[in-house]
């Protein structure tokens, strides 16, 4: 699950910088996106989503603004068996979009992201913000990615699959993807 932007902003936070996060809680979270049912815009795919391991997060005075989570998953990509960083929870809040947060908070994260070990990074994302993360580095995947579901189940990922490389020599192999696991 990735960013829910908007347009909407408000006065510039002053030299923001995005720190690790201890944890990241339903509550933290709330205090981004509001506590609405459906706060990343996905519940209509009916998909079953892993939670992050690693988080990353802005804050403005007590206030967290902004977050990106990192989960480390196996995947095969055509024959080849390897492991990305998913990247999911990007979130910033509505009064606080269009200063660059969403780049400051995936830069924080993929940075940590490159000393984990897999050469690319993927997440999922709505096709309305395919533009913004083009615009921050990453690539869609004109692949079927195949992703797995409770009950056994396998199902081609709704949303638009997006890579990065984590390194220079990072080259994403062609053929399907399917991760074995739930999505991020």
């Amino acid at each position: 699950m990735s960013a829910n932007h908007s347009s909407a902003t408000s006065r510039p936070l002053a030299a923001p910088a995005a720190v690790r996060l201890p944890h990241y809680t339903k509550a933290e979270q709330a205090e981004i996106l509001g506590d609405g049912e459906d706060p990343f815009g996905v519940a209509g795919t009916g998909l079953t989503f892993l939670p992050k391991e690693e988080h990353f997060g802005i804050r403005h005075g007590d206030r967290l603004v902004a977050h990106a989570g990192l989960l480390r998953l196996p995947l095969a990509i055509g024959d080849v068996e390897t492991e990305v960083m998913g990247v999911g929870g990007v979130a910033v809040a509505p009064d606080v979009r269009g200063q660059g947060l969403a780049r400051l908070v995936l830069t924080a994260a993929l940075g940590h992201a490159r000393t984990m070990g897999p050469g690319h990074a993927l997440l999922f994302c709505r096709p309305p913000l395919v533009p913004l993360y083009r615009r921050l580095g990453w690539h869609p995947l004109d692949t079927d990615v195949w992703v797995e579901q409770p009950g056994s189940r396998l199902v081609s990922m709704p949303l638009r699959t997006m890579v990065t490389p984590l390194r220079d020599d990072a080259v994403w192999p062609s053929g399907p993807v399917r991760l074995f696991s739930l999505p991020m």
